[in-house]
Formats: C-alpha cells, structure tokens, sequence
C-alpha cells in the first residue's frame, strides 16, 4: 500500500457520518502506511493521544470556500503550503480526501504541483450545494476531474457525479458506510435504562442527526398531532445539535406536543447507544431542501444493527441502506401526513417491528459491517 494522506477536515473526535466512515476504514489500514491531516478543536488533543494513527491537526475551517474572496484565497493558500510540507515531511505518495469541496481542491493543487495522485469521498450533499454556485462548481469540476477516483456513499451519489458533473464512470465507484456491528448490538427491553434517559415505559421514536431542515425533524413534529391520536403519550427523542434547534422548540410549543418531544444532546456513546437499542422505531425523515440531500444515512444501518425497524424519506440515498418494506420503510417526508401513518402502523404491530428488527441485524451483519466494507475500500485504494 502506497504512503496516503487523508485529509479531512471532519475526523474524531467530530462527530458525524463522514468522520465515523473515515475512522473505521483508516484504522483498520497499516498505520505505518497512513498519516491523517484533519481538523482542529478543542477535544483534539485528548482524542490524539489514544489515536494509534499519525495525525496532524490543521485550520481546515473557513467561512469561505471560493477564490474571489480574500478569505477564501488566504484559506486555500495556508492549507496548500500545510500539506505541501506534509507531503514531503511523510514522503507521501498518495492523498485521500475527504470531501471535494475544499480538501479536493487542495489536493488537486498539490497533484498539479507535485505529481502526487489523490482520491476523493462525494457524499452527495457536497456536490448538489456547490452545483447551485458558478465559482464553487468551476472549483468542484476541477477536483473532481483530477481525481484518481471518486468514492460515492451511495449509487444515488454516484449518479449525481455521473449525470450532473459528467464524472468518468470509469473512475466513479460505490463503497457504501456501514458499521461495527460487533459494537451496535440489539439489547432486551430494560426499564431501568430507560427510566436512565427519561423515556419510562412510552413508545419512543428517536432521531439521530444535525438538526438542521433537510434532516426534517421538523416534519416529525407536525406528525405528533396525529400519532397522539392513537398513541397519547408517544414520545420523539431527537438527538443532535444544529442551528434549527431554537426553531424546533418552539414548533413543538406552538403545536402543544411539547410533552411528546425530548430534545436530546450531550449523550455521552454508551447512552447514544443506549437510545438505538431501547427505542420504539427509527426515523430520519429527511427531505430535500432546495439541493441539499441526505447522501447515504449511517443512522438508518446503527439503527438496523441495534434490530431496530426503521423509517426514511424518499430523498437521496436512504433506500440504499435497508431492504425497503424488509428492514423499514421509506415515506413521502415532505408533509406530516404519510409519515404519520407509517409510524403508526409499525409502532401498532409489535410482532412486525421485532420481524423488522430482526431482517435489520441481519442485512448489516451481511452487507454493512465494517470488516467488510473496510476491505473493500482497501482493495480501491490500492488500484492507485
């Protein structure tokens, strides 16, 4: 295996999808064979002194991603000179990046200045926000067509690469998420640890993810009314942080469901872990918001390996992580009504929902566990 740099501004200890996906394939590598250049903060530091892999922290941050601003030149100018050290420095010889948009541009200046080759993860929401901008796509065209190879999340990332950006489908491959299904793992009904998080004995629907519109947690909330119908004391634990909080609040006030909504944050993993495995049903009730799309939705598989039914909107790449009317469902999610009706059939039917669950942990275990995702991207990568 050549000597790669991943260069990613979202890496542990950040939280998310992406980082997470990144964590378990480059753990699992040589770690002579791997430095990782990734974001700064303020839990760093901790995080790095039990991280086996080399990793240098670098300002992977900025308020602008284009070439007509002077932050945006000054960004993209210190980063260069970073990695261009670290290149040399680690006598690297491949660059893995973690987004297009601004790792694969930095790369792509490297590649153009150094000769070093470089691949790049696509996500889907990454390429359909820079596709609304002219300065953003001219910069995204660039470091998508000097790319060795393009690593999409989901078949419906990599048709949005192929139709909409005009990728070869030559370099374009699908590896999607997955993960460690030795860690999330189903667990009996056990009131002491529910009581722990404040559920009692209620049905609970719980939502993993940014609060932020095309998540639509929002849309759940208007659903409350009519699930409360049939289940009075229902409750939705959303668990996340994001600029939409404030706004959800007083959604749940406005519509009297606030006693049906948990907003939950600061969950420590065992008690994230905890609210997969004791929850009713899974739901993330993404839509699209303009052109911004969930590209895969790592939650709906922790969600499956913890044997739990879940339920996703009809946008981007959700299907691709279930076995559709097998392991959950996927809804209309751009209004309350048929996401309603579809948690109130799986949450009627407890013979269904452990059916579910049960076709869930066995669809991860053989396709979505990281053993085997990880070995899959191993083999990708050594094609470069």
């Amino acid at each position: 295996m050549k000597k790669t740099l991943l260069l990613s501004e979202i890496f542990p200890p950040v939280k998310g999808g992406s980082g997470r996906w990144f964590w378990e394939v480059y753990n699992r590598l040589p770690s002579d064979r791997v430095v990782v250049a990734a974001g700064n903060n303020e839990q760093a530091a901790a995080f790095d002194k039990k991280n086996p892999l080399k990793t240098f922290r670098l300002p992977l941050s900025s308020t602008s991603w284009g070439l007509r601003s002077l932050v945006g030149l000054k960004f993209y100018w210190s980063v260069y000179w970073a990695v261009r050290k670290l290149v040399k420095q680690e006598k690297i010889e491949v660059i893995h990046c973690g987004r297009c948009l601004p790792e694969g541009f930095v790369a792509y200046l490297i590649s153009k200045t150094m000769g070093i080759p470089y691949i790049c993860y696509i996500h889907g929401e990454d390429v359909e926000t820079a596709a609304t901008s002219r300065e953003l796509s001219w910069i995204v065209h660039r470091s998508l067509g000097g790319a060795e190879k393009l690593v999409c999340n989901s078949q419906n990332t990599a048709d949005i690469v192929l139709n909409t950006w005009h990728a070869s489908r030559e370099k374009t491959h699908v590896v999607h998420p997955g993960v460690d299904a030795g860690y999330f793992v189903p667990a009996a009904p056990d009131a002491e640890v529910r009581d722990s998080l404040g559920w009692g004995q209620r049905p609970v629907v719980v939502t993993v993810g940014r609060l932020q519109l095309r998540k639509g947690q929002d849309m759940l909330i208007q659903a409350l009314p009519e699930i409360r119908q049939q289940f009075p004391d229902i409750l939705y634990a959303i668990i996340g942080e994001g600029e939409e909080k404030a706004a959800l609040v007083k959604l749940a006030a406005d519509l009297g469901v606030t006693d049906n909504v948990a907003m939950m944050s600061e969950l420590s993993d065992e008690q994230m872990l905890q609210c997969y495995q004791q929850c009713d049903v899974f739901v993330l009730p993404n839509r699209t918001v303009g052109r911004d799309i969930e590209g895969f939705g790592m939650v709906l598989v922790e969600a499956q390996a913890c044997a739990k039914p879940v339920i996703a909107g009809d946008s981007g790449g959700t299907a691709e992580t279930m076995k559709v009317g097998e392991t959950g469902y996927i809804v209309d999610c751009t209004s309350p009504a048929p996401l309603a009706r579809q948690i109130i059939e799986v949450l009627s039917n407890l013979e269904q929902r452990k059916s579910m669950g049960a076709a869930g942990r066995q669809h991860v275990e053989q396709n979505l566990d990281w053993s085997k995702l990880a070995e899959q991207a191993r083999q990708l990568m050594l094609t470069v």
